[in-house]
């Protein structure tokens, strides 16, 4: 083992007891939370010098050379043998995270080895806060080993990284990347890469590991970046980034290696969520295994398309491949619909669909990132076939990017089978809008599967409007006949129709679980599962009003005809259904929970076959025809000649005496 000489551990220890003292004393005056100790720039020429970085964390340091296996101080502080076999201790944690800067000046630190299995924030920097700034350096031939946040430069970043890249290994448990494990709270990858192979051994925990970041989260952003290694792992895989989420963004950035996982996997990100959004931005499709095969996930682009697009700097024109009209790219056979794989993740364009599509011959095919708008104009996609549990979301179009939207269009005849967001026409959307759509066929949720919707898997302060779905519907919960799930998202003027299913909870004819708005909207649909099941919301934590469903609903706990468990608002609703189970059963409600409150709503206690409910007003079929029973509650309704008449000026139209309630808008 190397040792420092005499005269050199002499004044190193000087130094040491210098600072010891001098921190004593101000500690003793300020206390010792609120103290930095003093911090000076370094010129790091040895590996003892790169150490004594993690005393002087504020420092702006250099680094002057080459670090490697043959560098003074290497077999005591960053080898196999270093700290008892963890190697390498990461210089910032959680607590005390690197803050100052450092310059690699093109230089590569080789050989780096951390064998550290059961700690978080592990890299040669463990931790780097918001105003720290490590660029232009490399990483080579690394071993990395640690739990959470976990990469080959930076466990978990806060602030910017550029310029850098790693190779060899890294592995972990979760948030795991070849570069930076955690990209956190506005920190920022740029201009940077990795060849590393990844690793994340992450059940039972939520996963997450990518060639470059493990995750991008919370405002994090990756920019103008690559990865060529290959990444392996259970959940949240992805060959960039594992998870890009929570308003967080990567652009302009690409990903070449193979990806092995179970669920969320993809071959430029795992998983796409929370507002966050991917910008020119691929992989190549025909070259990038995942799971050994050719897979279509965000950012696919068919190899010529990639190949064009790296060697025109990034660039693909989108007036070489798509006609335009009115503001709009045409949109006249699936060839063409293709070409949304290349510029999809444009928000600033338009689509207009002028033909119908047939996807019968093109099976596992769809669109998995939309930003921009598409409009159906009145047409469908027929025998749209996907089946894989890999990638989520999972529909015609995959992800609604903040801002995209759908209109005019139907796909009919569909058989989607997914894991995680899985819908007919989308299969999650953030901020976008649905409208005058429509859906047809079966959508199933495999076991394990959740936010499972006939036209829409998940609904995140998005609008879905004018739209239906008609089919059969199954998952294990977040179910619903037309909306998995609507998070502070509003639903209207809707319907769906069918059969609904689910195991475990949270499953409605329309909606499986509300935490938004449900309104002017109704479900015929039969609703089955074991918990929480309504014939139009399965579990609402939001509001529903001037709404109905007349559909059965069966399970076992906690079965409404309308809602099954209520700990919002319902308002100016009538359930007609027959209602079955075994606890907490009401014709109306199940259960009216802590916060949950009824005003105006009906049930039918004959058609339902339950004289009670935990919210809401029982009355007979004839009582259920009678105009008085909801105008003297304050309904916004009418009496109308037949059941073709409709009248728009009010909500509800009665033909009374003779039918129950409906909504003006619906069809005949």
């Amino acid at each position: 083992m190397k040792t420092i000489p005499s005269s050199r551990r002499d004044h190193h220890l000087v130094k040491v007891c210098v600072f010891l003292i001098t921190a004593a004393l101000i500690a003793g005056m300020v206390g010792c939370d609120d103290y930095t100790p003093p911090s000076k720039d370094l010129e790091i020429r040895t590996w003892y010098d790169l150490d004594a970085v993690r005393d002087n964390l504020a420092g702006n340091h250099t680094l002057m050379n080459n670090l490697d296996a043959t560098t003074l101080g290497y077999e005591e502080l960053a080898s196999p043998t270093a700290n008892e076999g963890e190697g390498w201790r990461p210089i910032g944690t959680g607590y005390r995270p690197f803050k100052g800067s450092l310059d690699g000046q093109a230089y590569e630190i080789h050989d780096l080895f951390i064998n550290r299995h059961g700690e978080d924030y592990v890299g040669l920097f463990g931790a780097v806060d918001e105003e720290g700034v490590i660029e232009d350096i490399g990483v080579a031939n690394v071993s990395v080993t640690g739990h959470y946040n976990v990469g080959g430069l930076v466990g978990r970043n806060y602030g910017t990284v550029n310029n850098s890249y790693s190779t060899g290994n890294v592995h972990g448990t979760a948030d795991v990347g070849g570069l930076v494990g955690d990209n956190h709270h506005a920190g920022t990858v740029s201009n940077s890469s990795s060849i590393a192979s990844v690793t994340a051994t992450s059940w039972p925990y939520a996963g997450a590991a990518g060639g470059l970041v493990g995750s991008n989260s919370y405002s994090g952003a990756v920019i103008n970046s690559y990865s060529t290694g290959s990444v392996t792992g259970d959940r949240y895989i992805g060959g960039l980034v594992g998870v890009n989420s929570w308003d967080s963004t990567v652009s302009d950035s690409y990903s070449t290696g193979s990806v092995t996982g179970d669920m969320n996997v993809g071959g430029l990100v795992g998983h796409i969520s929370d507002g966050s959004t991917v910008s020119n931005s691929y992989y190549d499709y025909d070259e990038v295994l995942i799971n050994g095969e050719k897979i279509i996930t965000i950012g696919a682009l068919f190899s010529g398309a990639f190949e064009q697009w790296l060697a025109n700097d990034k660039f693909l024109d989108v007036n070489e491949k798509l006609s335009g009209e009115n503001g709009y790219y045409l949109i006249n056979d699936v060839s063409d619909f293709k070409q949304l794989l290349a510029f999809g993740q444009n928000g600033t364009l338009k689509f207009r669909l002028t033909n119908d599509l047939d996807l019968v011959d093109e099976a596992n095919f769809y669109i998995p990132y939309l930003a921009g708008e598409f409009d159906g104009n009145g047409h469908n996609a027929s025998a749209l076939s996907l089946n894989f549990n890999l990638a989520a979301p999972l529909g015609l179009f995959g992800y609604l990017a903040p801002g995209g939207n759908v209109t005019h269009m139907s796909v009919e005849n569909i058989n989607v089978t997914g894991w995680r967001e899985v819908g007919g026409l989308v299969g999650s959307t953030w901020k976008g809008t649905i409208s005058d759509c429509h859906s047809t066929g079966s959508v199933t949720g495999v076991p394990g599967g959740s936010f499972i919707g006939g036209l829409v898997g998940q609904n995140m302060h998005g609008t879905v409007s004018n739209s239906y779905f008609t089919g059969t519907v199954t998952g294990d919960c977040n179910v619903g006949g037309l909306v998995g799930q609507n998070h502070q998202g509003t639903v209207h003027t809707s319907y769906s129709s069918g059969n609904v299913s689910g195991i475990e909870w949270a499953v409605g004819g329309l909606v499986g679980r509300n935490g938004g708005t449900v309104s002017n909207s109704y479900s015929t649909a039969s609703v089955t599962s074991d918990n929480n099941v309504g014939g139009l919301v399965g579990e609402n934590y939001g509001t529903v009003s001037n709404s109905y469903s007349t559909g059965s609903v069966t399970g076992d706990h906690i079965i409404g005809g309308l809602v099954g468990a209520n700990y919002g608002t319902v308002s100016t609703c009538y359930s007609t259904g027959s209602v079955t189970g075994s606890s907490s059963v009401g014709g109306l409600l199940g259960v009216n929970g802590y916060g949950g409150s009824v005003s105006n709503s009906f049930w039918d206690t004959e058609t339902s076959g339950q004289a009670t409910s935990d919210g809401g007003t029982g009355k007979t079929t004839a009582q259920m025809k009678d105009i008085t029973s909801f105008s003297g509650a304050g309904w916004n309704i009418i009496a109308v000649a037949n059941p073709g008449t409709r009248n728009p000026s009010y909500i509800w139209n009665i033909v009374n005496n003779v039918t129950y309630s409906f909504l003006s808008w619906q069809p005949v």
